[in-house]
């Protein structure tokens, strides 16, 4: 195993000398190292935040109100000013319209280009298509469609309207978009009526027609083709009634964008809805949280030039899908001036290596992922090679192992892996990496500018060097406006602030170190608890997934009210191999050493799969809950899940 904290990587004086955050700092006239910049950011946050505004020249208003006031969870930003996040993403597009602005690639090779002006000039069509409809400020619209130019072209005319996005991929089921979509109440649905994924066409117009016919507030839905089934003159795309959403009427994309008109935006207060993302909804009804113009334009400004370190040579990548919040802050790429790469389709069609080959096609300079991916390409010792332009690797979804860190930096020693840790809750990351630290094995190096994240033990007292609950003990900018439809904000105050009033409590186990590096441990409502010792799940995935006869895993707890259960190990083989007693006893082996006998497994299962989310997670809580004989249906969501068919294998028998 490699050791956690082993030395991997570290800037060179020209890496520390070209960072953006360098530059940042000398705008400032500011010395000194990381930390005590990050201890300013956070000690006096309304200069901070002021200097993000001024550093990077907000297109708006800044207002002659306070920078923050109030206090958690009752805080207001920047009173009085206005702003649009769209009128930031497309500002490079009046003087430099021919730059490079999005790359679209889907599995089947297929590819197409967008510079800034032609990015506008959709922009416009598209505003003004909406505008006809009759949406305007404040009204929502929300899309059912994938990782495509269109999705991103509709999301920024909604945001010049002042209007309020919100997306769900098309990989979800209909149960699972109804239960997010019927909460916000929508005017206009773009959806597409098919996708591809793993080499297959899925076909999407039942479901889309499902959803309509629950969404009584429509008054138009905007079919998107996908390829191959284009409308043809005087086809009707999808039919009107009842099933396209009581009286409204239903129309094709290229209709939506036939007017022209010229491109304008909606100055917005600070605070005004820019767009609306939920939470997992894998245990009850997705939480709407809603996120303001201001608030994002400057986080998603911080962290992707000073975190990310990208700007205007940049091609910024993130595989995700429009449900997850990485396709937010993917796209928060344009405020940087960066071309971002789309990408439609599955990570490992037709072959694991298909990510590492599109980089490598596309000059990719930021690369990011989910911790399986990198893990997956460990496991299938793959060697990615014609990455010359890449600098960074960004990490996020759940924790990586050390390993999964040593194999970046032996297959791409002179790419800086950044390993990020956050939440759809504030669309960035609480801790992560910067150009200007060293990183080790396992160890995210830092905590966030303007992030005050502390780790908290049951008392509510800061720790340093043992395992605590992740908080935030200061506001910031991009924390939710509110939930949708929660007026007298209970329903958010119970999220975040139940347990230590007025801190915000995320709900993970993290470790940090004198040095202010960070491990983060799982999910603290899936704790294993053995003997009262706590350990996150993190650390038991570690030694499981190491082995290579293992492909996934699955450990659960079903201790309860102080009283020790049983420690149950589901395993996932890799192709090839099967779960034989040796191998079981070298599991159990192991896992002694390297945690303790309190964690050697009571029993150890083979299933076909390991229940996931759509965007990756995987599901220790509803797993438990079915254990302790809560029935699936209940438990978990299915529709928010990308294997349900896996649920059965968890269902005790009775």
């Amino acid at each position: 195993m490699v050791e956690e904290g082993a030395l991997l990587w570290e800037p060179t004086p020209e890496v520390v000398r070209d960072a953006k955050v360098t530059r940042y700092m000398e705008w400032l006239g500011r010395s000194g190292d990381y930390e005590s910049l990050w201890r300013w950011s956070v000690d006096a946050p309304a200069e901070f935040w002021t200097s993000v505004w001024d550093y990077f020249e907000i297109v708006g208003e800044r207002g002659d109100g306070p920078v923050v006031s109030g206090t958690m969870p009752d805080v207001e930003w920047f009173a009085g000013s206005t702003l649009n996040y769209a009128a930031n993403a497309l500002r490079r597009a009046a003087t430099d319209p021919d730059r490079p602005a999005v790359v679209f690639r889907d599995e089947s090779g297929g590819r197409r280009t967008l510079t800034l002006g032609e990015l506008a000039g959709e922009v416009a069509r598209v505003r003004a298509g909406l505008a006809a409809l009759g949406v305007g400020k404040g009204d929502r619209v929300a899309a059912y469609a994938p990782n495509i130019p269109e999705t991103l072209v509709a999301f920024l005319a909604t945001a010049s309207l002042g209007a309020v996005w919100s997306s769900c991929s098309p990989d979800f089921g209909a149960p699972s978009v109804i239960d997010r979509f019927t909460q916000i109440e929508p005017k206009v649905l773009i959806a597409v009526d098919g996708y591809d994924y793993n080499g297959r066409r899925f076909d999407r117009a039942q479901v889309v027609s499902e959803i309509a016919a629950k969404l009584p507030t429509l008054v138009a839905r905007v079919r998107i083709s996908a390829p191959g089934t284009e409308k043809t003159s005087g086809e009707d795309p999808g039919g009107e009634g009842p099933a396209s959403g009581g009286g409204s009427r239903t129309l094709d994309w290229a209709d939506l964008r036939a007017s022209g008109g010229p491109l304008s935006f909606e100055p917005v207060p600070f605070d005004h809805p820019l767009w609306i993302v939920y939470s997992s909804g894998t245990t009850g009804l997705p939480k709407p949280i809603v996120h303001g113009h201001g608030g994002i334009v400057l986080e998603h400004l911080k962290a992707l030039s000073f975190h990310q370190d990208l700007g205007e040579d940049d091609v910024f990548f993130w595989y995700t899908t429009t449900g997850w919040m990485m396709w937010n802050y993917l796209i928060g790429g344009l405020l940087v001036g960066s071309t971002v790469l789309l990408y439609d389709g599955s990570a490992t069609y037709p072959e694991t290596g298909a990510l590492w080959r599109l980089a490598a096609e596309e000059g990719v300079t930021y690369f990011g992922t989910g911790a399986p991916y990198v893990i997956a390409s460990m496991k299938a010792d793959l060697k990615p090679s014609g990455l010359d332009r890449l600098r960074g690797l960004g990490s996020t979804g759940s924790p990586l192992p050390p390993e999964g860190f040593a194999w970046v930096h032996e297959t791409l020693p002179d790419v800086q892996l950044g390993s990020f840790s956050g939440g759809t809750d504030v669309c960035t990351g609480f801790v992560g990496a910067v150009p200007l630290l060293p990183v080790r094995a396992g160890v995210i190096p830092c905590a966030c500018l303007g992030a005050k994240v502390e780790s908290f033990d049951p008392s509510g007292t800061p720790v340093i060097g043992e395992v605590g609950e992740l908080v935030v003990t200061q506001p910031m900018p991009s924390m939710p406006v509110m939930f949708w439809n929660d007026p007298a904000g209970s329903r958010y105050r119970e999220s975040y602030y139940a347990d230590y009033p007025g801190v915000w409590r995320h709900g993970d186990w993290i470790k940090f170190l004198p040095d202010g590096g960070c491990v983060i441990y799982g999910r603290s409502d899936s704790t294993l608890n053995r003997g009262g010792v706590r350990m996150g799940t993190s650390e038991f995935y570690r030694v499981v997934e190491r082995f290579e006869e293992i492909a996934d895993s699955l450990v659960i707890d079903t201790g309860q009210l102080g009283q020790e259960g049983r420690l149950l190990l589901y395993v996932t083989m890799a192709p090839g191999s099967a779960l034989t007693d040796e191998l079981i006893t070298r599991l159990r082996g192991d896992l002694r050493e390297a945690l303790s006998p309190r964690h050697v497994p009571n029993e150890i299962i083979e299933v076909p799969g390991i229940p996931r989310t759509l965007s990756g997670k995987k599901l220790e809580v509803p797993i438990r809950k079915i254990l302790l004989g809560v029935p699936p249906e209940k438990a978990a969501n299915l529709d928010a899940m990308a294997n349900p068919e896996v649920l059965s294998h968890f269902v005790p028998v009775v």
